[in-house]
């Protein structure tokens, strides 16, 4: 065990030394875990995968080296988990060129400025390592470039569509250099961490914004001029499955995002399953109460209480169905009004794994999010979602390599998971009427991810065109053909994104179903809910094995 264990601790400081942000959003304080920082770096985006696959197989073996037997459950389970990574890792094989880390959503250079603000000053060490991240950004986004130009050579480079909207996204980021929001945000964080003289953060102010002018804008700059040199080079402008290996590559995605290992023609009749279920129950709400339609696109109002009131009744609540969790703190924030437009409409900021705190969730305005859908949005990221499920696993003190090796399916199905207890929480207490409105809200909502998870599946892996997407979304009384084309060229940029959410939710759903039929009366929710939590997040063939 003991042997296990050092070695997990050696990988994991391999995983994470790489990139300076990936060490910093995973340890506050890498000297007490034995880790030396290196001199600040985003790392580079390799054109070719050779040295990792074969790092994978060194690892594999030496895995594979251990007695099994003689390891603890805690650490079986931890080998386990590491084995299967590699594996999926491998099984990318020569299709890592359909890889795509540029998106106007989720591509890098989108997420990087907020991964920048959100960059969080424990000491002084912290400050320089930013001050030096910002001059890393130049070379970091030439070997991206490097890699878009292998992959248009290949035949795989974005559409025309696609590289619009991502220079449209870098654009709006440096069109105004001296107001550009991490400015404002780098001179909050200095004032707030308390510890330098004014003098000192007056001069720190002055050389970010002479980095952010000559550094930060020109590699941007530098980044869209390299990318138009390729327009016209990408000549797909449908799913993958019209891509060389594009099949193969969605199934490793399938895997790596969602943690399930179903095939994809199962995952498909699943969900087509759990479509029709849903669809019946909220046919039958709706034969006996047809009013509540109509109700229904007006919004669910309830009496006006603020987001923190709703986390701490939330707390109180999820005792009925989930283990006590006690003194856990949280801090409710405001999206910076210059980022409002960039972000999601909530989440969750996990903290470092070696503290623990601080558990911020962020709301974003733009949204205006009330009522139910602020409720059950809180209870995603909050209790009993993201929050309640990162402090409960990192309570059990795990290996900090689990920590590196958290499929997203796992952690964001937990958290779409639990949005059907949080309406039921809703509505308690209130009129049967608006218990079934309740019911019938969650029901739309969870219609609405099953449908998109279905059109990932149709144009990734079935080749579906917009018509056919246009023609699905119709017979479910869908018509809006802006909103078609949207959803499709988005669903195109982002393959298995929505899959992570809806599968990993359906995931737990039929293991508790399961679990359920096999103790009888015997089963506890809570005693369910507990032995998840205490595994933590794995790959689900891992879940069943060990649950």
């Amino acid at each position: 065990n003991g042997k296990f264990e050092a070695f997990s601790g050696k990988v994991f400081q391999n995983e994470v030394s790489g990139s300076t942000l990936t060490l910093h959003y995973t340890l506050a304080h890498p000297e007490k875990q034995g880790i030396r920082r290196k001199k600040a770096s985003l790392g580079t985006v390799p054109t070719d995968m050779k040295n990792t696959y074969q790092i994978c197989s060194q690892y594999e073996k030496k895995l594979k080296s251990f007695r099994y037997s003689r390891l603890s459950t805690e650490n079986q389970l931890t080998l386990d988990s590491m084995l299967l990574y590699y594996h999926t890792e491998k099984s990318l094989g020569d299709n890592y060129l359909l890889q795509e880390p540029l998106g106007p959503s989720l591509g890098i250079q989108a997420q990087l400025p907020v991964l920048l603000a959100e960059y969080a000053f424990y000491e002084d060490r912290d400050i320089t390592d930013y001050l030096t991240l910002l001059t890393t950004i130049r070379p970091y986004f030439r070997s991206i470039l490097e890699f878009e130009k292998k992959k248009s050579e290949a035949g795989f480079f974005m559409s025309d569509t696609t590289l619009d909207r991502i220079l449209a996204q870098c654009s709006a980021f440096i069109q105004n250099p001296d107001n550009n929001y991490m400015l404002e945000i780098f001179q909050k964080k200095l004032s707030e961490y308390g510890k330098l003289p004014s003098s000192e953060q007056n001069a720190l102010v002055l050389t970010h914004q002479n980095l952010m002018k000559t550094e930060v804008i020109p590699a941007y700059q530098e980044l869209m001029t390299g990318l138009e040199a390729l327009r016209g080079t990408g000549k797909n402008t449908r799913g993958l499955t019209y891509f060389k290996g594009g099949k193969a590559y969605y199934l490793y995605l399938l895997q790596s995002q969602t943690g399930s290992y179903v095939p994809v023609k199962q995952m498909e009749k699943r969900l087509s399953g759990q479509l029709s279920d849903e669809i019946g129950i909220a046919g039958t709400i709706l034969r006996q109460n047809p009013e509540l339609l109509t109700t229904l696109s007006r919004g669910i109002t309830f009496r006006e209480i603020k987001p923190a009131q709703m986390l701490n009744a939330l707390q109180q609540k999820i005792q009925t169905d989930f283990p006590p969790l006690t003194d856990v703190t949280f801090e409710l924030r405001t999206v910076h009004d210059s980022m409002k437009e960039y972000l999601s409409p909530a989440f969750y900021l996990t903290p470092p794994a070696d503290v623990n705190s601080p558990n911020s969730i962020y709301l974003n305005p733009a949204d205006e999010m009330t009522g139910i859908e602020l409720y059950s949005t809180l209870a995603h990221e909050g209790f009993p979602g993201h929050l309640y499920q990162t402090v409960s696993f990192s309570r059990s003190d795990p290996l900090l390599i689990r920590h590196l090796y958290a499929p997203s399916g796992y952690v964001e199905g937990w958290a779409t998971y639990v949005e059907s207890y949080a309406c039921r929480y809703a509505a308690r207490n209130l009129d049967a009427n608006t218990q079934a409105l309740c019911r019938l809200w969650y029901l739309n909502r969870s219609v609405h991810l099953i449908l998109c998870s279905l059109l990932d599946l149709g144009i990734h892996s079935q080749g579906w065109l917009l018509s056919d997407a246009s023609a699905f979304l119709a017979q479910f009384g869908i018509t809006d053909a802006s909103a078609a084309a949207s959803l499709y060229q988005y669903i195109l940029e982002t393959p298995a994104n929505y899959l992570k959410y809806c599968v990993g939710s359906l995931s737990f759903s039929q293991l508790l179903s399961e679990v359920q039929k096999q103790e009888g009366d015997s089963f506890s929710l809570i005693g369910f809910h507990e032995k998840l939590l205490r595994l933590g997040p794995l790959p689900f063939p891992l879940v069943e094995k060990y649950l």
